[in-house]
């Protein structure tokens, strides 16, 4: 295993893994400040090429953005703002030498690009996000898609968009299953599917696909097997999402618990079977499993790292953690910080200011989560949320175009954090000159 090292006594080496909204805020705010000066040297790595904004990828999955307007490549991203890119996915780390062990990079064709590498650090950042949990449920591997990457968005939009072909095309009556979509969790991700796909399939079968009729052919059928659907987040909001969703025609099954994924549908524990072409299985979180073998560093029984009020690892102050992967404490709620994008924001904002004191021989001091309330997006139909902390005194309800500018507002901040107002006005610009002159879904 080749180990990369950097001339003795020289910077210290600031190594960030995973290149999420809070990992590759940091690298980039942290690669402005220091990468050119040459006292700091931060590196981020990724097992990716490029960045995509994870809230993003069920407007991906259902066609109604198009991924190269938004993708963001490390290297580039690296070379405009003062951090070094390099590819590959954490597999290990020796605590005592104080480096990371990288797999080898392989492509499409199953070819070595890069060889299986070391890097050394000085301060460790492990952002790693979560992925979902299936729980062991039987069939979920097989049967079941997911929406974990880019390329699982990918994938779930090209068999969507064949479906709608083949059954424009074929001659016979479409089976049970046909152009039905069942989505399993209502928590955001499968909530805003939902929504999105109601729009996007009447827009794929408006372009010419006229022997399917997307109001009697396409179903969509929502799963949770908690009481009602959102249950992370306040009742009022999840009883008016649920509301807007059955309007839209979405079929709402909760306390439904699922019992196996099968080939052409989900059997429930209550031996119902609900046909479907598509499974997506959006239930449940956990962080990736290759946190569990990190050279003794404490996890939870969701692979989460252990973490201190001040994102350092509960067993070594070298090492940090934040967003998905980490367990921070939240003393206000007696509880843990929930998996959201505005908490992977404020930790990168945190921490960039935290290294700094460490950077300088101060002492890091504690992160306080400070919850702004939840946004639900329901595609071109609606926008409901709750506003709360430092925007509203205690909880308040909206709902409509201003819940709309509040969500478009929050991807905008992470655009910011990346790129400044210069370029993000300009590719603003340029995305809505775009949409004018091509299909609002993606055909292919």
């Amino acid at each position: 295993m080749r180990i990369e090292k950097t001339t003795a006594g020289t910077p210290h080496r600031i190594v960030i893994v995973g290149g999420g909204a809070g990992g590759l805020e940091l690298a980039t705010r942290l690669g402005r400040k220091f990468g050119r000066g040459g006292r700091v040297e931060v590196t981020l790595v990724d097992s990716k090429r490029t960045h995509v904004w994870k809230p993003k990828l069920h407007e991906i999955a259902a066609g109604s953005m198009d991924i190269g307007d938004h993708e963001v490549p490390y290297l580039a991203q690296a070379h405009w703002h003062g951090f070094r890119f390099r590819i590959g996915q954490m597999i290990g780390l020796d605590r005592s030498r104080r480096e990371i062990h990288v797999a080898p990079f392989v492509d499409e064709d199953g070819k070595e690009v890069t060889p299986a590498r070391s890097f050394p650090y000085d301060t460790l950042v492990i952002a790693v996000g979560s992925r979902s949990n299936d729980f062991g449920t039987p069939g979920v591997r097989e049967h079941a898609l997911k929406l974990e990457t880019v390329a699982d968005a990918r994938r779930f939009h090209v068999r969507m968009v064949n479906a709608c072909v083949r059954a424009h095309a074929q001659r016979s009556p479409l089976r049970p299953e046909q152009l039905h979509v069942a989505i399993i969790g209502a928590g955001a991700t499968g909530v805003e599917l939902a929504a999105e796909l109601h729009h996007t399939t009447r827009e794929v079968v408006a372009y010419g696909l006229d022997r399917v009729d997307a109001e009697k052919d396409v179903r969509l059928t929502l799963i949770e097997a908690a009481p009602r659907v959102l249950p992370a987040l306040p009742e009022r909001l999840s009883r008016s999402t649920e509301r807007l969703l059955r309007k839209l025609g979405v079929e709402v099954n909760t306390d439904a618990r699922v019992a196996e994924v099968l080939p052409d549908g989900v059997r429930l524990a209550d031996g119902r079977v609900l046909p479907a072409e598509l499974v997506v299985w959006a239930a449940g979180v956990k962080a990736p499993d290759f946190l569990t073998r990190l050279d003794g560093l404490e996890t939870n029984r969701i692979n989460q790292l252990v973490v201190r009020q001040t994102l350092q690892s509960s067993v070594d102050d070298d090492i940090f953690a934040m967003g998905d992967c980490a367990a921070c404490p939240w003393p206000e709620k007696d509880g843990f910080v929930p998996p959201r994008a505005q908490a992977a924001h404020q930790q990168a904002s945190h921490l960039y200011t935290q290294l700094q004191r460490r950077l300088a021989g101060k002492p890091v001091q504690d992160y306080r989560y400070r919850d702004f309330g939840s946004l639900v997006s329901l595609g071109d139909f609606s926008t409901v949320g709750n506003m709360m902390g430092g925007l509203a005194r205690g909880d308040l309800f909206i709902e409509g175009w201003f819940a709309r500018l509040m969500y478009a507002s929050l991807y905008k901040m992470h655009e910011l954090a990346l790129h400044g107002w210069v370029k993000v006005t300009l590719d603003t610009l340029a995305r809505m000159i775009t949409r004018r002159t091509e299909p609002h879904v993606k055909l292919h």
